[in-house]
């Protein structure tokens, strides 16, 4: 019986490889169906909890970056899944942030309006967060955690002592912590932050503004906890990565009208 199921384990996440839209190997076993209408269910919590902005000039001028975004990632990705429609909204929050839930829904905090000083900043954030949904970024976190829920069921079978096994059980938990989930949580960040320069630059947004948006985010948010210890990137190395990807990104966007969202 152990033995079936290891093998059923090892052979369900073998079968289930895939690659990114950059390239990247990855695990992504829910169906999309599944994903989609768990992002519909938490995005209408977060709304019946949370104050929407309704100020049509600001829902515009969001709208309008999304819009672009989408079109010019539908571009850039051609064969990345896209959801059959996006949804954004507004929410009153001061923390400068946005957040995308699996299905093309995506929330913008106010805080965030006020720290970008200028539209293709602002596109900075939204294209990282339409980035995050093209590469699945939700299903491989979700797989990932269902994979280390099946490897401590493995932990508990193979092991004769329930003292021994507690004990294996609460290291793996924290070697799993640091050693997967954390890492790839930061790998999905940088795949996001270089996928989201290349859909702004397509767009039309001034790629470089990426980085003034980031060294904004660090002078805001102030000391970080350790890399090692974040799921994501620290300031500086999200800067110097961005910073290195723009030599690809700016003959991009010079090929391509300037983007306008004026409202």
């Amino acid at each position: 019986m152990k033995s079936l199921l290891l093998i059923l384990v090892t052979v369900t996440f073998l079968t289930g490889c895939q690659e990114s839209p950059t390239g990247r190997n990855r695990l992504a076993l829910v169906p999309d169906a599944v994903l989609a209408d768990m992002g519909q269910d938490s995005f209408e919590q977060i709304k019946q909890q949370s104050t929407v902005i309704t100020r049509p000039d600001v829902n515009r001028l969001v709208q309008c970056i999304t819009e672009a975004l989408v079109s010019a990632a539908d571009t850039q990705y051609p064969e990345a899944p896209m959801p059959q429609s996006w949804e954004v909204a507004v929410f009153e929050n001061a923390t400068p942030n946005a957040f995308a839930l699996p299905g093309g829904k995506i929330g913008v905090h106010s805080g965030l309006l006020q720290l970008a000083e200028n539209q293709a900043q602002l596109a900075t954030v939204i294209g990282h967060e339409i980035a995050h949904v093209l590469a699945d970024h939700g299903n491989e976190r979700l797989t990932q955690e269902l994979g280390l829920q099946a490897g401590m069921l493995l932990v508990g079978l193979f092991t004769e002592s329930e003292i021994a096994e507690g004990q294996i059980q609460q290291a793996l938990g924290i070697g799993a912590q640091l050693g997967i989930t954390l890492p790839f949580s930061r790998a999905h960040e940088k795949e996001a932050d270089l996928m989201g320069l290349e859909i702004m630059a397509r767009a039309g947004f001034e790629p470089g503004q990426s980085v003034r948006l980031w060294q904004n985010m660090a002078r805001a948010s102030g000391a970080q906890p350790l890399e090692f210890l974040s799921t994501h990137p620290n300031h500086d190395s999200r800067i110097a990565s961005l910073q290195n990807q723009l030599a690809v990104a700016r003959p991009v966007f010079e090929t391509v009208p300037p983007a306008n969202c004026q409202i």
